[in-house]
């Protein structure tokens, strides 16, 4: 096999530098995707920082890649050369214990990440188990595509996981990288969406996504006028929560669910959850059909993260770009010469 070209961090907080590795043979289940385009993830920078403790370097980022098969592992399955495809978080699982079995593949013990002790999408090529190799429709681009396989269906696993009712009232904190695409697949759900934000100039945009009532929460009383209202809320921000404010948002049998990466406890009062009988939760990202059945509900109602575009080349630079804040709302690099 050919030398795969990459992009690679050799130490934390540290730029990428281009870098290749002889990636071996491929092995039986594995599949290799000429990679055209990924995403980059906030948690690409939390691993090129080492801000979760788990990161090996060389790092070779990107676990929201599309493109297209160029080689099958004799014992691959349901896919076929040149076909399109996508990979997320998970490059792998062990396909025989109780929760693969179960069709939880995404809740896995030995599960492996894509970027967790291998290389990952900023690369050319990738290899990943069959299993987690998604078909992409044929309706969706895959210069947008990528964003949908970590960030996209993260915010769409409670959709499926708590059987959402169509009149149900949800709530969305953060209007970002994540809180964008929650928002399109709220409205598109049948919801009443409610959106979360601190700034008044994201209200045009929030409701031009899907949110039918904006919230700014900086505002005194704001969370006070729908208490006892909202079926769910997810929060997608990595930022302190105050859980009992937004407690007191929900009606009787409300959740609040969490997917943003929040490095601080959460501080939750008995009594904000027992009265009316409420839950507190949270998710990884979801298993290959959930992953697939999002995919066919992105065809079916049109939605698509809004994105940046870079070159691969300047993967540093958009990398600082969204350290910076500044992406609206995923960043996803091309490979120009795929």
């Amino acid at each position: 096999m050919a030398t795969t070209r990459a992009y690679a961090a050799t130490a934390p907080h540290q730029p990428l530098q281009p870098f290749e590795f002889d990636p071996g043979e491929l092995g039986p289940d594995q599949v290799e995707i000429k990679v055209t385009h990924c995403g980059i993830c906030h948690s690409d920078l939390s691993m090129v920082d080492n801000e979760w403790n788990m990161a090996t370097f060389p790092l070779v980022p990107g676990h929201e890649a599309v493109g297209t098969v160029t080689a099958l592992g004799e014992g691959a399955q349901g896919l076929k050369l040149g076909q399109r495809v996508g990979v997320g978080w998970y490059a792998s699982s062990c396909l025989s214990c109780y929760q693969c079995l179960s069709g939880r593949h995404n809740l896995c013990p030995t599960g492996q990440g894509t970027i967790v002790g291998r290389h990952g999408g900023f690369a050319d090529r990738l290899r990943v188990q069959w299993t987690w190799a998604r078909p992409i429709p044929d309706g969706l681009d895959l210069a947008k595509a990528g964003p949908l396989l970590c960030g996209g269906i993260t915010v769409f696993t409670p959709f499926l996981a708590y059987n959402l009712s169509p009149t149900s009232r949800v709530g969305i904190i953060g209007i970002g990288g994540l809180g964008h695409m929650a928002l399109q697949f709220a409205n598109k759900w049948g919801c009443e969406v409610h959106a979360f934000t601190t700034s008044d100039s994201k209200e045009s945009e929030a409701r031009r996504l899907g949110a039918h009532v904006i919230h700014n929460t900086r505002r005194d009383g704001a969370l006070k006028k729908i208490a006892g209202s909202l079926d769910l809320i997810i929060s997608t921000i990595n930022v302190p929560l105050d859980a009992p404010a937004l407690l007191d948002t929900l009606a009787p049998l409300g959740r609040l669910h969490v997917v943003g990466a929040v490095l601080e406890p959460l501080s939750v009062p008995a009594f904000g959850l027992l009265p009316g009988q409420k839950s507190i939760s949270g998710s990884p990202v979801g298993s290959p059909t959930a992953i697939d059945i999002m995919l066919a509900f992105c065809v079916r109602h049109s939605i698509a993260p809004v994105v940046e575009n870079f070159p691969m080349e300047r993967v540093n630079d958009a990398l600082e770009h969204l350290r910076a804040g500044k992406a609206r709302y995923r960043i996803v690099l091309a490979n120009n010469n795929s």
